[in-house]
């Protein structure tokens, strides 16, 4: 086996070390590789192995954060030092430690990836040079604010309201409501199926994927106001070129980016705290739990079969 092209023997000998001890160790270390083509190689192979929300995330942190500022670098030769280096500069410079914590987990994600496949001895990004940062403590509404709320959004905009309504009263995540189809709302039997989340791929393409996860994907028993709510909706729909409950003037699915828009326009007009439409999902754990509200986990519960499944990804 031979390699060539290194500066000058001092390098070359280097190189020569770290590939015997990598065969020792069981890894096969390239000598020339560098970070931005491992990071690039890694990229494509995870194409079809994540959610295409998450691989648009990890692509933004590969090609705008981590080759830039690595790529250049040897990959046997990344060393911690270079990544916490990195962490203390961003955040001496005032980025927020959320961004630079989740670009750092990303490089480890496909560091870890190269110890996994025997490509490298040790993942130099771990342990993390930062500490994962704490969620802000936040204070959900109480139910009279919940309601002060969709009073004001009945007044100003009934179709947003019938969102709102379906979130506060279910718990859905904003990305479950908007991905509702019409072909699983039974609003005769007070049950809907979850089966999809709405996402937008760098804020623009909008795919249905799966829900974040598997126990999600169940069936929710529906109120009376939400049930309502549901058929306002679907009574309002005049688009056939989607199966969406929730579309837009145009009928078009609503936009995420949009909905969280009009969510604090509408919030700031009512005079209400700062919550995000997340939390409204804590107030429905909340309410539920006052009520002593018991939910059915499984299909077998309303003893009616699932929806027909479909990919879990795609584009509208």
């Amino acid at each position: 086996m031979r390699r060539g092209g290194f500066e000058d023997a001092w390098t070359a000998e280097g190189a020569l070390r770290r590939f015997l001890e990598g065969r020792r160790l069981g890894f096969d270390a390239a000598p020339h590789e560098t970070v931005a083509a491992y990071l690039t190689r890694w990229l494509k192979s995870m194409e079809f192995l994540l959610k295409p929300t998450t691989y648009a995330r990890y692509r933004t942190y590969v090609h705008g954060e981590l080759i830039p500022v690595f790529g250049e670098i040897r990959l046997e030769e990344l060393a911690h030092d270079h990544i916490a280096a990195y962490a203390h500069q961003q955040l001496e410079a005032g980025r927020g430690r959320q961004a630079v914590y989740h670009c750092l987990a990303t490089l480890s994600s496909a560091l870890g990836s190269a110890v996994r496949t025997h490509r490298l001895p040790f993942n130099a990004a771990q342990p993390m040079p930062i500490r994962r940062p704490r969620a802000d403590e936040r204070v959900p509404w109480s139910a009279e604010q919940a309601v002060e709320f969709l009073t004001h959004c009945r007044e100003e905009d009934p179709a947003f309201a019938d969102v709102i309504e379906v979130i506060i009263g279910t718990g859905l995540r904003k990305g479950e409501a908007l991905g509702l189809q019409r072909a699983c709302v039974r609003i005769d039997e007070r049950v809907m199926f979850i089966r999809h989340t709405l996402s937008a791929i760098d804020n623009h393409e909008l795919v249905l994927t799966a829900p974040k996860t598997k126990k999600s994907r169940n069936w929710v028993p529906l109120s009376e106001r939400v049930a309502a709510a549901l058929q306002r909706a679907i009574a309002r729909n005049t688009s056939t070129d989607n199966d969406h409950v929730f579309q837009d003037a145009d009928g078009k699915p609503l936009h995420p980016a949009a909905v969280r828009r009009r969510f604090h326009e509408l919030r700031e007009q009512a005079g209400l705290p700062h919550v995000t439409i997340h939390d409204l999902r804590h107030l429905a754990a909340t309410l539920a739990l006052e009520g002593n509200v018991s939910w059915p986990s499984s299909p077998r519960h309303c003893g009616i079969p699932p929806c027909r499944p479909r990919r879990t990804s795609t584009a509208i």
